[in-house]
């Protein structure tokens, strides 16, 4: 009996509920999909190393999914809420028929379960065929071939999703029971009767905390762009967030009391059309939802901001590898290490110093690497150094400010040179500039663009370098574009170019082999494992500080890094607009089956069904876009401290993820938008 009543109340139900099992069905769906990667990936076509870099993907994606279940969670709790509110009238018949408590717990109990198994089933259906388009965009990520493409079911994906929905639908069980217990038969009956009160709060006061949390907001804004210098230790970085987040409820909070004093003193506003039944609904709205419309905001700027960065990482990296590595392979190992140098370094032992006073083609020699045979347009040079000029040194009478301004920064590192013939073989492989100077001059080179501004700086001034008792000044008032070592980021912060006869061999701090690799593509693929295995396995390998970066390696590592950092990006940011979007989505759809009363009446009073309906759009327009417009503000500024943070990864495509994640968000949000107004606008209907 409770069964088939149950059965009854989904089908019932469906229509009034869309967005909630719409919901219900895309988490799992995603669910799926994002932990069914490992299973799409067994068909790609790739190496070893990228097929460890996708294991960790996967194993970090599984971590994720975890904080997932915790959101997806709290959406369908929070959901339930508003559901089982929205039937309170249907509880208090049951009651007054005679039915207890316990049996109307157990049809929700039954419900429950129901929708359990059709949005699992269903959404587990709509998962695997997703997953299979998921296998298009992961080996475009990763750059591989599907020869292999077959149709794919991820045993573990289906288990563990069914699992983690199984304990959440657990917990809806166990707060729907409790739920039914506490209520009372009158507020059943007549909750829906009941006015929602606006309580009008002192104006003096919130105007106070308006003001208040706009100045904390103003200066988290500042912190996190201009005043990042102020953030003295990594862990301060915390600093703003919390600032923001608690601002942001205060924001809420003091314009929920504001916003109806203020279009109250507009009187031609207030008292035009249906204004004042819209403002006072939307006053009240606010006013008893101010901690969920602050995790909403905060959940919308987390997602812009989270989208935004991470679709641009993986064409970034991509597209700096194409300038930033382009030869096969560079060895590079320090010289001259003394014992000093090995305590004050974690990187050397007591075995590499004997090595670090041989040549680099010896120390390759003795690790059974053959650069005659296996390598072509080889160049070799040396970096220099001495303790005598550090960072510090180089900034001239700009280092008082900076220390002030960027306290972070280690002026007590040593500066690096290279001379000008080396460098020029070096750019002339690489197809960089090359330079002239003369006796007295240097040029500095550099490409990490927060550190080039700085040093521009001390250029402009002329600030002269002392190198052997000899003064260098700048050929050049500005950085020029440059770097010496092969990576997949612009991590350059600065490289002098000096005359050749302006070291000696005592200033020797590394030595550096750059070339391409020999042979035909097979004969080189032997060559990068070489590199990649032998050479590190050899017994000699413990006595010597030298290591190789190839272009392969590189380009596999940035490949991974940029898919790894994109599908977690992508991961939360769907959850988290899916959640934001269906909790305000929920909340209108029980407010419009609270409001049918106050739509009758308005009827009776002579209120057509155009101004009727004009009035629902503009309420839930602005109670969508209210978050969303401070989230937007939010993301202003975390988009720049996001730029700040993937300086080195190059943002130039920046631009293009942001008009992405604006043509997402407007299609899930403003989906939901849309689906909310067309099935309130058909509850409140009169039938």
């Amino acid at each position: 009996m409770l069964c088939k009543l149950s059965l009854k109340n989904i089908k019932k139900s469906i229509k009034d509920y869309a967005i909630y099992f719409f919901t219900l069905i895309l988490g799992v769906a995603i669910f799926y999909v994002f932990n069914a990667i490992d299973s799409q990936t067994v068909m790609m076509d790739v190496t070893s190393s990228t097929r460890e870099i996708i294991k960790l993907m996967t194993n970090m994606l599984s971590g994720v999914s975890v904080f997932v279940s915790f959101i997806l969670g709290f959406l369908i709790i929070y959901a339930s809420r508003f559901l089982i509110k929205r039937r309170n009238k249907e509880f208090g018949i049951y009651l007054t028929l005679g039915m207890s408590k316990r049996k109307i717990a157990s049809v929700l109990f039954f419900e429950t379960l129901f929708i359990g198994i059709i949005s699992l089933f269903v959404g587990l259906c709509v998962g695997i065929v997703l997953s299979q388009l998921m296998s298009l965009l992961v080996a475009n990520m990763f750059e591989a071939n599907l020869t292999k493409f077959t149709f794919t079911f991820s045993s573990s994906a289906c288990i563990k999703t069914l699992i983690y929905f199984g304990i959440m639908y657990f917990l809806v069980m166990i707060f729907n029971t409790v739920n039914v217990n506490r209520c009372k038969l009158i507020d059943l009956l007549h909750g829906s009767k009941k006015s929602e009160k606006v309580r009008l709060k002192n104006p003096l006061v919130c105007t106070i905390i308006f003001f208040a949390s706009s100045t904390v907001l103003g200066y988290a804004y500042y912190l996190v762009t201009g005043g990042i210098a102020e953030l003295s230790e990594v862990e301060q970085i915390f600093k703003p967030i919390i600032m923001g987040a608690i601002s942001t409820f205060f924001l809420f909070w003091s314009l929920s009391g504001l916003i109806l004093r203020i279009v109250m003193h507009m009187k031609k506003v207030y008292y035009h059309g249906l204004n004042t039944f819209v403002v006072r609904q939307i006053s009240s709205k606010i006013n008893t939802t101010v901690m969920s419309m602050t995790v909403i905001c905060l959940m919308l700027f987390v997602t812009i901001c989270v989208l935004s960065s991470s679709l641009s990482i993986k064409n970034s990296m991509t597209a700096n590898l194409k300038t930033m590595a382009p030869v096969d392979v560079q060895f590079y190992k320090y010289l001259n290490l003394t014992e000093e140098s090995v305590k004050n370094s974690w990187r050397f032992t007591d075995k590499m110093i004997e090595d670090s006073t041989i040549p680099l083609r010896e120390t390759l020699a003795n690790l059974n690497f053959d650069v005659d045979a296996y390598l072509k347009d080889i160049v070799e040079f040396n970096l220099y150094g001495t303790e005598e000029i550090k960072i510090k040194d180089t900034l001239g009478t700009y280092y008082d400010e900076l220390k002030t301004k960027y306290p972070l920064m280690d002026y007590e590192n040593e500066e690096t040179f290279i001379k000008l013939s080396d460098y020029n073989k070096l750019a002339k492989l690489f197809s960089l500039e090359e330079y002239t100077l003369n006796e007295n001059e240097y040029i500095l080179i550099a490409d990490y663009k927060e550190l080039v501004s700085i040093r521009s700086v001390a250029l402009e001034r002329n600030t002269t370098i002392n190198l052997l008792g000899k003064n260098y000044s700048p050929k050049y008032k500005e950085v020029k574009d440059g770097f010496i070592f092969m990576n997949s980021t612009h991590a350059n912060s600065g490289v002098f170019i000096i005359p050749d006869n302006a070291v000696n061999e005592s200033l020797k701090v590394e030595s550096i082999l750059t070339a391409n690799y020999k042979g035909t593509e097979e004969e080189k693929e032997i060559i990068e494992n070489r590199i990649a295995i032998d050479m590190y396995e050899h017994s000699y390998n413990t006595k010597t500080s030298l290591s190789a970066t190839t272009k392969i390696a590189l380009y596999e590592a940035s490949i991974g890094l940029g898919a790894m950092v994109t599908f977690i990006g992508l991961y939360l940011g769907i959850i988290f607009l899916i959640s934001s979007a269906a909790i305000l989505a929920l909340k209108e759809l029980s407010e419009s089956t609270d409001n049918k009363m106050r739509f009758a009446m308005l009827r009776k009073i002579g209120t057509d069904e155009a101004m009727l309906n004009k009035a629902l759009f503009y309420q839930i327009a602005i109670f969508f876009l209210f978050p969303l417009v401070i989230a937007g503000i939010h993301s202003i500024f975390g988009i720049q401290f996001c730029n700040f943070l993937l300086a080195t990864f190059g943002n130039d495509k920046l631009l293009p993820s942001i008009i992405m994640t604006a043509i997402f968000l407007g299609l899930i949000y403003g989906g939901y938008f849309l689906i909310t107004y067309f099935v309130s606008k058909n509850i409140i209907k009169e039938k």
